[in-house]
């Protein structure tokens, strides 16, 4: 196999390689968040707040399903880099192909099931009226996608457990440049608002999956993609199964939380619904470096552990959380400090900013904390404890931001800045019970393999 598919990320200086590894991931998820805040901003000045919202909407119940695919690819992720700590190609070829056959047969399954339920859906969320109609058309494209979706993720997550986060930012960034023009062309000059800005999203994902695979072929890579190698392989596939799919439960209950929050602000009418979209956009980017180091936090950390370097995981950990810190804490104070700009780079709609600050002032507290509870997270999957990851995160979606959002935003009538506050309340509760099995050392329990790590 091609050596650039390949690094080795248990040697060498640990913030040196954290850094090299990192920055591609960071720039990766800024690219793919700016698939859907373009969306927003060129629907937005385009077509009105009807329009955004409607765009917020399909692309929240759209998300639910990227959630999916994101936790199975983090379980992909993780056992890649264990293998590789272990030296082991076998097991690596024989997981890429159980996991992109099962990802296939499930985005089928998603797509009719998606395809049948999305008005009850859209009517359970309840989306105002003036918005429904293109938050369903916009729904009904990006799920026709979703084997698009599957895709990429899927191919991004297994080269970045080999060590290679380059290329996927690569791909990414020019599916991303295709999808403003896109947008520009369908939504601006077409006019197809919400449907426009659909098909220009569909069609990126799945150039960037193309891509991939392209440059697969071409360089070598330890699966060919050929039919016949579409398998599942009964011990990887339970392997897979008993790590990604916490990851992909607690995301999906995460994102269902969310939508209970926006059926909570829809009844606050189209601004308010357009006003927590375009905040919703701008969190997206806040909270990036977090994600993105915690991603990194957690492919790094992988092969540590397959490799037996316990100490160099939690370093690698540490090291990733003061990263995280610097990068989020600046977002804050630009927040902080001018959010009625930030906002109106989405429409110029008085109503609509006006709504928006007051939200995304209380919200934006969140990017405080999230680097801590994410990196602690990163290590926790990247040994394997996605189960504990699951139930935590399911604790604080379930038994604090719902029931926070819900009596500060209605049974106190705080409005948006009440429904902010179930955020950061969540974060907070998470981070603590983290913390506890951090240095509990519960984490260093080996949950993936029976035996020691194969050394060279």
């Amino acid at each position: 196999m091609d050596s650039r598919f390949e690094r080795d990320l248990s040697k060498g200086n640990i913030t040196k390689q954290l850094l090299r590894f990192a920055w591609p991931f960071i720039l990766s998820n800024m690219i793919q968040a700016l698939y859907n805040v373009a969306d927003m901003i060129i629907v937005g000045n385009f077509c009105g707040a009807e329009s955004m919202s409607g765009v917020n909407i399909g692309g929240q119940v759209t998300f639910l399903l990227t959630n999916i695919v994101i936790g199975l690819s983090v379980g992909g992720t993780v056992l890649i880099g264990q293998f590789k700590g272990r030296n082991d190609k076998v097991a690596m070829r024989e997981l890429v192909g159980t996991l992109l056959t099962t990802l296939f047969f499930l985005g089928l399954v998603m797509t009719v099931v998606m395809i049948s339920i999305r008005k009850p859906i859209l009517h359970l969320i309840k989306t105002p009226e003036e918005s429904f109609d293109q938050a369903n058309a916009y729904l009904i494209i990006t799920t026709l996608g979703t084997l698009f979706i599957f895709g990429y993720n899927a191919l991004s997550a297994i080269m970045r457990g080999m060590g290679d986060s380059k290329h996927p930012m690569m791909f990414v960034g020019i599916a991303c440049v295709t999808n403003i023009i896109l947008d520009l062309i369908l939504v601006g000059a077409y006019g197809m608002r919400a449907q426009g800005a659909a098909l220009a999203t569909i069609f990126s994902q799945a150039m960037s999956m193309f891509l991939c695979i392209l440059y697969m072929k071409r360089h070598d890579f330890i699966f060919d993609f050929k039919l016949s190698s579409f398998r599942f392989y009964g011990n990887r596939l339970k392997m897979l199964l008993k790590v990604g799919i916490p990851t992909s439960v607690q995301n999906v209950i995460t994102n269902v939380s969310f939508l209970f929050i926006t059926a909570l602000v829809n009844t606050f009418g189209v601004d308010a619904s357009a006003a927590v979209g375009a905040a919703g956009k701008v969190n997206s980017f806040a909270i990036l470096p977090a994600i993105a180091m915690s991603s990194a936090v957690s492919a790094m950390a992988a092969q540590n552990i397959g490799a037996g370097k316990i100490d160099r995981a939690k370093q690698t950990m540490r090291i990733g959380m003061l990263m995280a810190v610097i990068m989020s804490w600046s977002v804050f104070a630009i927040v902080q400090l001018f959010p009625e700009q930030v906002l109106r780079l989405f429409a110029d709609d008085d109503g609509m900013i006006t709504l928006g600050v007051s939200y995304l002032r209380i919200m934006s507290v969140d990017y405080l904390i999230v680097p801590f509870l994410f990196c602690l997270n990163g290590l926790n999957i990247g040994s394997g404890h996605t189960k504990f990851s699951l139930i935590n995160n399911v604790m604080s979606a379930l038994l604090f931001r719902i029931p926070f959002s819900y009596i500060f935003g209605m049974a106190l009538d705080w409005g948006l800045p009440g429904v902010g506050l179930g955020a950061p309340s969540a974060t907070i509760a998470a981070l603590c019970v983290a913390i506890w099995f951090y240095f509990t050392g519960r984490w260093q329990t080996q949950v993936v393999f029976d035996d020691a790590p194969v050394t060279e």
